[in-house]
């Protein structure tokens, strides 16, 4: 649903990638390996545009060479903000929800913060949702996959 497929471009002996599904990120990389690594803050920082414009983050579309997936936190960040995004709620709304400061609900949905998933949790509840953890043995052994530490 959020592992994102990136587009691997190589010019000059120097990598960059974009993704169809977020046209706004883009990452750059002297090496293959490097570009793949940087992917993840290309996608990541291109969510926080998603949040600034008040628009619906887009779930992954289709396969690819490559896929950045992104951390349990970040998905957490991107499901709740599509949330409020869905129900016409807003930070400040979600901040009276989970009775927390408007600052504490504003850094639930910013995603170069690290919130704690425990709080996440708390806050999708509001909406009727909880997060499951499971194990993709055939995900884990297929294409190239970066993902955020």
């Amino acid at each position: 649903m959020y592992s994102y497929k990136i587009v691997v471009h190589e010019e000059h002996d120097h990598f960059w990638s974009s993704c169809p599904d977020i046209p706004e990120a883009h990452s750059a990389g002297d090496t293959l390996e490097e570009l793949l690594k940087n992917a993840v803050d290309g996608i990541t920082l291109a969510l926080s545009i998603y949040v600034d414009q008040r628009r619906e983050i887009p779930h992954a579309s289709g396969a690819g060479d490559y896929y950045v997936r992104l951390s349990g936190v970040t998905v957490a960040k991107a499901i709740l903000w599509n949330q409020l995004i869905h129900t016409g709620k807003t930070k400040a709304d979600l901040a009276a929800m989970l009775k927390i400061s408007p600052t504490a609900a504003a850094r639930l949905v910013d995603f170069e913060h690290t919130s704690k998933l425990e709080s996440l949790e708390d806050a999708l509840a509001c909406f009727g949702l909880r997060l499951m953890v499971t194990t993709d043995a055939a995900f884990a052994a297929s294409t190239p996959v970066t993902s955020t530490p």
